[in-house]
C-alpha cells in the first residue's frame, strides 16, 4: 500500500492514470499509441544499420530516413481532414493497416528499394499520430489538454523505452527479426482500435464549416491565414528540424564516435525513453501549470539546445549520459505543449486538420533533417549533427521569444489566459 512518503514521481503517475481511468476514451487512445510507438521503436536501431548492410552511406541512409517523413508530408494532412468529416476510427484502422504492410515489406526486403518501398508506404498511411492527437482534442477540455497531451506522450516514450531495447535484443538473430516483431505488434495495434477505440468526433458543424474539413489547397490556405498558427507552425518547423538531426543521425553518430552497435544503441535510445516518460509524467504538468504552454516551450527549446551543443563536444561516452537528459527532456515537454497551442488557435472544428496540417509541417522538418544530418555527418565530422541542431534551436528560440511580443502576438491565442503570456 502506497505511503504519504512515497515518491512524488509515482504519486503523480498514479494521478494520472487515475485520470485516464476517469476519461475512459482516452484509455484506449493511450494504449493505442504506446502499442504503434512500440513497433515504431523497434527499427529505430535498426534502419541505419539494415541500410548500410545494403552498401548505402550517411548521405543516401538520410534520404531513406527522409523519404518516409517526405510520403507522411502528403498523407498526414489528407488523413487528418478526412477524419473530421468522417471519423477518427476508420482513418485510425487505414493508417495502422499500411503500417503493417510496411513492415513486412520491411522484413522481407532484400535490395535498397525494397527498403525505401517499406518506408514510403508506412509514410504516406503513418498519420495515426495526429489522429490520435485530434481524438484526445475531441474528449479534453482546453484546460485539460497538455496534460493530455502529455499522457500520450508518456506512452510514447514508454514505447520508446521498450521499443529500441527490443530491436536491439532481437538484432542478435539478424536484421529481419525486429522488422517481424514491428509487424506483429503493429497487427495487435489494429486490433485493440478496432475492439476498443470508440469514434469520439462529435460535430454540430455549419455547411460552412464542414466544407472546411475537406482537404485542398483551399483549406490550407484558410488555415495558413491564421496568423498566430502560422507563427506556432513556423517555430515547430524550427524546433523539429533541429530535434529530428539528433533522433536520425544518433546511430551513426554513436557507431562513428563511441563504436556502439545496434544492440548497445538500442538499450541507449531505450535510456532516452526513460528520461522522456519521466519528463512528461513529473515534470510536464508542473510546468504548464506554473509557466503556462508558451514559457514551457521557451524552456524546453533551451534544454535541448544546451543538450545538442554538449552532445556536439564530447569525445567519450560516459557524458552522453548527461547530455541525453537535457536533450530528452526539452522533446518531452515542447512538443505537447505546442500541440495544445495548435488546438487553442483554431476552432473545434477544424482540430484534426489542423494537426494534420502541423504533422504535415513536422514531416517537412523530418525530410531535410536526416539529410543534412547524414550529409555534414559525412563531410564535416561526426560532431557535426549535433552543433548543427544547436545552431537551429538558437534560431528558434530568437524566433519564439519575437513571437511572444505583446505586438507581435496579435491576435491571441484562444482561450490563452493573459497570465499564460510573457508580457
Amino acid at each position: 500500500m502506497w505511503t504519504r512518503r512515497e515518491p512524488k514521481l509515482v504519486g503523480t503517475l498514479l494521478s494520472y492514470l487515475n485520470a485516464v481511468m476517469k476519461n475512459k476514451p482516452l484509455i484506449p487512445i493511450f494504449l493505442i499509441v504506446f502499442i504503434d510507438l512500440l513497433g515504431f521503436g523497434v527499427i529505430i536501431p535498426l534502419l541505419p544499420a539494415y541500410a548500410a548492410s545494403f552498401g548505402l552511406n550517411e548521405t543516401a541512409i538520410g534520404l531513406l530516413l527522409a523519404s518516409y517523413s517526405a510520403m507522411q508530408l502528403i498523407g498526414a494532412p489528407v488523413l487528418g481532414r478526412i477524419s473530421d468529416r468522417v471519423g477518427r476510427k476508420p482513418l485510425l484502422l487505414v493508417s495502422q493497416a499500411g503500417t503493417l504492410i510496411g513492415f513486412v515489406i520491411l522484413a522481407l526486403a532484400n535490395s535498397a528499394p525494397l527498403l525505401f518501398l517499406s518506408r514510403l508506404l508506412d509514410g504516406f498511411t503513418g498519420g495515426n499520430l495526429s489522429i490520435a492527437q485530434a481524438a484526445i482534442a475531441d474528449v479534453t477540455d482546453e484546460k485539460d489538454r497538455a496534460k493530455a497531451y502529455g499522457l500520450i506522450g508518456a506512452a510514447f516514450g514508454l514505447g520508446f523505452i521498450l521499443g529500441p531495447a527490443l530491436g536491439g535484443l532481437l538484432s542478435r538473430w539478424g536484421y529481419a527479426a525486429p522488422a517481424w516483431a514491428a509487424a506483429i505488434i503493429s497487427a495487435l495495434s489494429i486490433l485493440l482500435t478496432a475492439i476498443f477505440f470508440p469514434e469520439t468526433r462529435r460535430s454540430s458543424a455549419s455547411p460552412a464549416q464542414a466544407a472546411r474539413r475537406e482537404f485542398s489547397l483551399a483549406a490550407l490556405r484558410h488555415a495558413l491565414d491564421n496568423p498566430t498558427l502560422l507563427r506556432l507552425l513556423t517555430f515547430g518547423f524550427l524546433f523539429n528540424f533541429a530535434f529530428s538531426i539528433f533522433q536520425t543521425t544518433f546511430a551513426l553518430f554513436s557507431k562513428s564516435q563511441f563504436n556502439f552497435d545496434v544492440e548497445q544503441t538500442g538499450y541507449m535510445l531505450g535510456y532516452i525513453g526513460i528520461i522522456i516518460v519521466i519528463a512528461q509524467v513529473g515534470v510536464l504538468p508542473r510546468l504548464v501549470k506554473q509557466l503556462g504552454e508558451q514559457r514551457t516551450v521557451i524552456l524546453g527549446s533551451a534544454s535541448l539546445a544546451g543538450g545538442m551543443l554538449l552532445t556536439g563536444l564530447i569525445t567519450t561516452w560516459p557524458p552522453l549520459l548527461g547530455t541525453l537528459i537535457l536533450t530528452a527532456l526539452g522533446g518531452a515537454v515542447v512538443n505537447p505543449s505546442l500541440q495544445s497551442l495548435y488546438t487553442k488557435s483554431v476552432g473545434a472544428d477544424e482540430r484534426g486538420g489542423t494537426l494534420g496540417l502541423a504533422a504535415s509541417v513536422d514531416s517537412l522538418s523530418r525530410i531535410f533533417a536526416p539529410i543534412w544530418g547524414g550529409w555534414v555527418l559525412q563531410n564535416l565530422g561526426v560532431h557535426a549533427p549535433a552543433l548543427s541542431s544547436a545552431i537551429v534551436l538558437l534560431l528558434a528560440l530568437g524566433f519564439i521569444l519575437a513571437m511572444l511580443r505583446p505586438a507581435f502576438l496579435a491576435p491571441r491565442l484562444q482561450s490563452v489566459p493573459v497570465e499564460a503570456e510573457i508580457p
